[in-house]
């Protein structure tokens, strides 16, 4: 990992950003025969071999080769280049290739739908797209007008690189558009820039960095900025570091075992994929953090992970010692904040669960705000609303909808929270998945946090509400609709009703208002969307379909 002097030299570099940091570890004098990057085989380099590893040296000289390549096609700086691939790889040599020339990549989640991913893209008013084989079918044709189409195959050296390689950047240039999950429809484009996305990161190194950073398991999906952010951390600290194409459990779990990682970084999703396979037939020994970004994680599945692994803490003769289990690093953020915003940390034994998220950051501020922008008192629901250095410029070509994410000088972050009178937050609901019933409102995410860690036979849950046509029951309606519990459980057991009964003793006993019926229902039935978040407006529209055709 990088020493304390190294570490210095870094925090001294006024012009390090996002935009150039491999460039700058090269100023620095780093090796190029240091390994930086592993990869799992998925990225086709310029020789047409699919490395398992990239020392420094290997990664210049290929980001040097698509450099070439992108500046003899005419890219120039803050032309925006698209790249759609299921390779992590790609996506970070690409974006590394393009920033070196002031480009813009606007990173594309292969997992969209194709009509979303030639709309969203039609959207960016990009010059060419890079793609793989997949992908390029899908976006050739239509009414997308691309200067060029090509995957890893077509890119070759062809010339010289431009006088001013690397580009400055000015700390506000943009070097990256990724997109939201597009929960609520249309992915927004999300730019950061050279410091906004780099932040977080330099603000950590001036902290005391543990040795659990010391080899990086990046399984987040390589077209989100939090795995890019997460990448250009890594290259700073000299942490060996994995990128993973695959976000599914079952694939981060033999990863652990091959990579043998100290730290994991995932997103929630996975880490309910994670627990939801045996785990006692698998090797965790190596794992001494996990971390959690983007949507707040429920308690049953960290109670399940820092039993795996180990950590080194100080004892009370304050020498260090490894214990047994890890730690779990929860952290509500999303591809607008930059960073998470909230951090809290669980071990084995934590108590402070039911949706606190923690205090924010120590670079941001935070506040629950009423309808007309002004801070709740302690104890009272409202909006969720951050301010920070991290926070984007703006939607890409959506000036309008960014603008109307802020409110009283804070941005929202499209959450309902509630703050204790300790400066806690905890997290309730996403505005639109709370549920105005006759019984009062259902906040689904608190709801399905409490059945997951009261009813054991539950291997996951999902809260809706159905509405009559034409009626809005969120929190911003005033109608009243009924809240469903789908359940997946672990066997057959009881039926429908005993499991309302269920449920329903369990949200009563805790003072939550109950639901109209538990239903059980097949995990294929889950409609995620591109980084693995539940769509609830697909699945309510779903499942109002089944109800009113009787199949409910």
């Amino acid at each position: 990992m990088i020493s304390k002097a190294e570490r210095a030299q870094v925090l001294a570099d006024a012009t390090l950003g996002a935009g150039n940091v491999i460039h700058r570890l090269k100023a620095y004098g780093r090796p190029l025969d240091e390994e930086v990057l592993r990869t799992d085989g998925t990225w086709q380099a310029p020789d047409g071999s699919h490395p398992a590893a990239l020392t420094l040296g290997d990664l210049h000289a290929a980001v040097e080769v698509y450099a070439s390549w992108f500046h003899a096609r005419g890219v120039k700086p803050r032309d925006i280049v698209a790249v759609q691939t299921r390779s992590s790889t790609e996506f970070a040599v690409n974006y590394l290739a393009l920033t070196s020339l002031g480009a813009i990549p606007s990173l594309v989640n292969g997992n969209l739908r194709p009509e979303i991913a030639r709309e969203y893209i039609r959207r960016q008013r990009v010059v060419g797209a890079v793609a793989d084989d997949e992908h390029a079918r899908t976006l050739a044709g239509g009414d997308l007008e691309l200067g060029f189409l090509v995957t890893a195959a077509d890119i070759a050296e062809a010339g010289p690189l431009p006088e001013n390689y690397p580009y400055r950047h000015h700390s506000t240039d943009p070097i990256i558009i990724s997109h939201s999950s597009g929960t609520t429809g249309m992915p927004k484009g999300v730019p950061h820039t050279h410091e906004t996305l780099l932040y977080a990161q330099l603000y950590r190194l001036k902290l005391s960095i543990g040795d659990a950073m010391g080899r990086l398991l990046v399984a987040m999906p390589g077209s989100h900025n939090s795995a890019v952010s997460v990448m250009l951390f890594g290259f700073l600290l000299r942490s060996p570091m994995l990128l993973l194409s695959s976000q599914r459990g079952a694939d981060v779990l033999d990863a652990i075992e091959e990579f043998r990682p100290t730290t994991v970084f995932a997103f929630a999703g996975t880490y309910g994929e994670i627990v939801a396979e045996d785990l006692d037939a698998r090797d965790l020994e190596s794992v001494e953090a996990w971390y959690n970004s983007g949507d707040a994680i429920h308690e049953a599945y960290v109670r399940e992970l820092v039993t795996r692994g180990s950590h080194v803490t100080v004892n009370e003769d304050f020498q260090r010692v490894r214990v047994p289990g890890s730690v779990f690093t929860d952290g509500l953020g999303s591809s607008e904040a930059g960073y998470s915003m909230f951090h809290i940390g669980h071990r084995t034994g934590s108590s402070t669960y039911g949706r606190c998220v923690g205090k924010p950051i120590s670079f941001a501020e935070a506040a629950v705000l009423s309808e007309d922008g002004q801070p709740l008192p302690a104890g009272v629901v409202g909006r969720l609303g951050v301010r920070s250095p991290t926070l984007t410029p703006g939607y890409w070509n959506d000036s309008l909808t960014f603008y109307q994410l802020r409110l009283g000088g804070y941005w929202l972050t499209g959450d309902l929270a509630v703050r204790d009178e300790e400066g806690n937050f905890y997290h309730l609901d996403r505005v639109p998945d709370a549920i105005r019933t006759s019984e009062g409102i259902v906040f689904s995410t608190c709801t399905e946090e409490l059945l997951l860690a009261e009813l054991p036979e539950l291997a996951d849950c999902t809260v809706v509400g159905v509405a009559p046509e034409g009626v809005r029951a969120d929190w911003e309606g005033d109608g009243l609709a009924d809240a469903y519990a789908l359940l997946q459980v672990t066997d057959d057991g009881p039926d429908d009703a005993k499991w309302t009964e269920l449920v329903n003793d369990a949200l009563r006993a805790r003072g939550f208002p109950p639901v109209t019926r538990a239903l059980r229902m097949d995990a294929a039935d889950v409609i995620k969307g591109a980084t693995g978040k539940v769509l609830k407006r697909l699945m309510r529209e779903r499942f109002s379909e089944q109800l009113a055709g009787g199949r409910g």
